[in-house]
């Protein structure tokens, strides 16, 4: 079988590097010495160009899988930080597979349909993202596994091992961690900014993810980050890409850097004065892979002495080894390189586990024992994110066939006879953007232009009128002789608005898209990026007439361009509140959007907005019982008392809905956790620039929050009892057993948490931290026995050197289902064992952790 990926036009079909039988080492180091030194710089860059003599075909290194490989269709599943509420690293290890599963296909797919692959088609993917969401402002937060370092190396863990799939040196995908290291926010000030973090919080917080990723799981790829750490910029640090990832964790892959992120060395940085120098000076550091433009000036490099060809070929051997791994270069399809079929994605398997991770994502947060809804004949479903189908997909997603809103799942779940009936209520957020401009203000229509090429030169390949500009291709392309990538487009109309007032006009595009208003642009965003909204305020008079030009361009891989509005609004809430008075029981379905947190855009508070706010309290006022689901990627402060019940959806995936109204009528147990802490107010959070984690999350903070981080209820009960803890002759660890009891009437999971506490603990010491957990189910008034094993590395405390200790003195061990002192009720008291331990320095090198036992 001739590989789909490597076509054998070689002068030399006996070159060693097509030999493989050949070590992996051997056959890269042969490839890349056969190339000159034009087409190394080329390949170093992540539109790498085919070399046709050598039969070296062009590839892309850019696709996406934080949750669901991007495409469409795709089968997305609970945003990263929904994934983590779970608890569950066996669905983590689910979730991943399938989604290396969907990613392989497609690449096979598209390879054999076109004979190349490009943007989100390849098997390299930029995920996923273990930094820490040490502030709930950060707009990039939902993308993690939350606030807690175990948490997130657990889950980081479980998704790099499966999802790379890796058998005799050999991967079905590559998964690359991100963004190497320490960077959470602020995010528009990623380009230059500096963290300045205390070494030993560096290892205790910031570090011991990626640890795990590339000592536990092998990860073979790193994404650095945007940021500087303590002066050195991440992409260009040689402590970070050196010292700690290669010399300390024996890290063997390839270092790619975030996109742009070479180019900010020189205007953000300022790390040196010409391109050439911070080139040379990444790629020195060991920054092997650059996503970007800058790069190409390692030809000037060379020539002036600056670095030398063999520090390229040291980073070219890294690529290539990756790709020949990847079975890009053999012939022989098997194990994990055999070609994965079609029909793997969005499959009815991949969809019942996206319906599985939903259900164990959401967390039930206050029960005053109106949930499960019972006997509710009439119930009323309001709020600006009830009915939508893009926000339970949150950001870096795919485009399923069908996303499932919590209104559509309350009307599938509901029992036979209750009548739903549903309004908005309000917007999402004032000013919000996020509506396609309707027909009903382009009186004649749009006309529209399309373009061979990027940049709109040259005669039209295709003009064509519509209604208005609304488009999502997805991976198809327009149509009309227009290829699916590399195009561009004009449209032009004529806005005339029915209401004066502030509107926030723009457009959602991915790629580049640039709007003007009467010939002034008003909005410019001309990159390559996914999706995304770009918006700005503009006063508009009603029945007057504006000239709207609109150009986009579409670089590879997923395709859409629309033009967006939110029309000024007056809140009238009377139609909600009227609704509200019908019913016998309110669901209120609000939160934010991927397009209110996300890349680049941190929020500035923590609220609920203004609008839905004013919404909440309306309906609250009519007396009538009312269950609050939230959608967002973060904590937001809805603490109003007169709310009888309040679930956290997080962005559930396509599947969302359904989870969400299964347990609102009680067909699933919730059992999720909070991976974050949930604040009563910014005033208990240090300012988003201090990386100083004293007072940060739950690990340092002394004040109570609103909800605590591991909190979640469930509709049973259980108990706790006969907790003990043995220390572990084999490495300083312990083991921790403890018997649950399930004492209600309903089946249900519960999550097990260990924390551990040294008395007297303070900064840089953690007050408190989670060291173990295991995700059980138990039968209603069935008993089981749980034996979870602690990694001395959870009890350790490393110091300014990464050289893990476990300080002697006495320790409190905390065996329940939340942290000591927040026990959820339903959970009961936790137990608690005190233990004295003495002094033990862990060795740094690979130790293999153990599964809890059931009995």
């Amino acid at each position: 079988m001739l590989a789909l990926a490597f076509a054998l036009v070689a002068q030399d079909a006996t070159a060693p590097y097509l030999n493989p039988s050949l070590p992996v080492e051997q056959r890269s180091a042969d490839l890349v010495s056969r190339l000159t030194l034009a087409e190394k710089v080329a390949q170093m860059q992540n539109e790498a160009p085919a070399v046709p003599r050598l039969g070296i075909p062009a590839y892309v290194w850019w696709s996406e899988a934080l949750h669901g490989a991007v495409g469409n269709p795709v089968t997305v599943y609970p945003q990263a930080i929904g994934l983590a509420s779970s608890f569950d690293t066996l669905l983590m290890a689910n979730v991943a597979s399938a989604i290396s599963d969907e990613g392989r296909a497609r690449y096979y797919d598209t390879l054999k349909r076109r004979g190349r692959t490009g943007m989100h088609q390849g098997l390299d993917f930029w995920a996923p993202n273990i930094n820490i969401f040490r502030d709930p402002r950060w707009g990039r937060g939902q993308e993690t596994y939350g606030e807690d370092p175990f948490l997130t190396k657990r889950m980081a863990i479980a998704f790099v091992s499966n999802f790379q799939g890796e058998q005799n040196g050999k991967f079905k995908a590559i998964a690359t961690p991100k963004h190497f290291a320490v960077h959470s926010g602020p995010d528009r000030e990623r380009h230059h900014f500096n963290a300045v973090v205390d070494p030993r919080d560096e290892w205790n917080t910031y570090l011991p993810a990626f640890r795990g990723a590339v000592t536990e799981a092998g990860a073979w790829s790193i994404m650095s980050a945007y940021s500087a750490v303590n002066g050195e910029p991440a992409s260009a640090s040689p402590t970070l890409l050196g010292k700690i990832l290669r010399d300390t964790w024996g890290f063997q892959g390839y270092v790619v850097s975030d996109c742009g992120a070479i180019g900010d060395l020189l205007s953000g940085h300022k790390l040196a004065s010409t391109e050439a120098e911070v080139s040379a000076k990444a790629v020195t550091a060991g920054c092997d892979l650059e996503c970007g433009g800058t790069y190409h000036s390692l030809e000037e490099a060379v020539a002036k002495g600056i670095i030398s060809v063999d520090k390229l070929d040291r980073s070219l051997v890294r690529l290539f080894e990756a790709r020949i791994r990847l079975g890009m270069f053999d012939t022989a399809q098997t194990g994990p390189w055999k070609p994965i079929p079609m029909s793997v994605v969005d499959s009815p398997e991949h969809r019942a586990l996206a319906l599985k991770a939903a259900r164990e994502s959401v967390v039930l947060l206050k029960n005053d024992g109106i949930l499960p809804l019972k006997g509710v004949r009439s119930l009323a479903v309001i709020g600006p994110n009830a009915a939508d189908h893009d926000v339970p997909l949150g950001n870096y997603n795919g485009t399923p066939a069908h996303t499932t809103s919590v209104l559509e799942g309350i009307q599938q779940v509901a029992p036979r006879g209750t009548r739903v009936s549903y309004t908005k209520g309000s917007s999402r957020l004032a000013g919000d953007g996020g509506e396609p401009v309707p027909a009903s203000v382009l009186p004649g229509g749009v006309s529209g232009e399309y373009f061979l090429n990027e940049n709109l030169q040259g005669n039209p390949i295709l003009r064509q009128k519509s209604d208005n500009i609304d488009n999502d291709w997805g991976s198809d392309g327009p149509g009309g002789g227009v290829p699916k990538d590399g195009f561009s487009a004009r449209w032009t109309a004529t806005l005339v608005p029915k209401v004066s007032g502030e509107y926030a006009l723009g457009a959602r595009a991915d790629d580049g898209v640039r709007v003007w208003l009467d010939d002034k642009q008003i909005v410019n965003d001309w990159s390559v990026h996914p999706a995304s909204s770009v918006v700005t305020t503009v006063p508009l008079v009603a029945g007057r007439s504006y000239r709207i030009r609109m150009e986009y361009y579409e670089h590879d891989g997923q395709a859409s361009a629309k033009l967006v509005w939110m029309p000024p609004v007056r809140q009238n809430y009377a139609e909600a509140v009227n609704l509200a008075k019908q019913s016998d029981a309110v669901v209120m379905v609000l939160g934010i959007s991927g397009q209110v947190e996300n890349e680049e855009n941190d929020r500035s508070n923590i609220d609920l907005p203004a609008p839905q706010q004013g919404l909440l309290n309306a309906v609250l006022a009519t007396g009538k019982p009312v269950v609050v689901v939230l959608e967002s990627g973060s904590c937001l402060t809805v603490s109003d008392s007169r709310i009888r019940g309040l679930v956290q959806a997080w962005y559930p995936g396509q599947s969302g809905g359904t989870a969400v109204a299964e347990v609102l009528f009680g067909k699933v147990n919730p059992a999720g956790r909070l991976p974050v802490t949930f604040y009563k107010s910014l005033a208990q959070v240090p300012p988003i620039a201090n990386y100083k984690m004293d007072g940060r999350t739950y690990r340092y903070m002394k004040a109570k929050p609103l909800y605590p981080f591991g909190y979640g209820l469930s509709y049973t009960r259980f108990r706790y009892s006969d907790a003990h803890v043995e220390r572990r002759s084999d490495n300083g660890g312990l083991f921790v057993t403890v018997s649950v009891r399930n004492i209600g009437n309903v089946e249900g999971d519960e999550v097990i948490q260990v924390y551990s506490s040294r008395e007297g603990a303070a900064w840089p010491e953690p007050l408190r931290k989670l060291v173990a957990f295991h995700r059980a189910h138990i039968l209603p008034g069935a008993n089981v026995t749980v034996t979870i094993p602690v990694d001395p590395r959870g009890l350790a405390q490393a110091d300014g050197n990464g050289i893990l200790t476990i300080l002697p003195g006495k320790y409190r061990i905390h065996i329940g289902g939340g942290q000591p002192g927040y026990d959820p009720a339903t959970s009961g008291r936790g137990q608690d064992v005190t233990m004295r331990l003495d002094e033990k320095v862990i060795p740094t090198s690979k130790q293999r952790v153990l599964p809890a036992i059931i009995k």
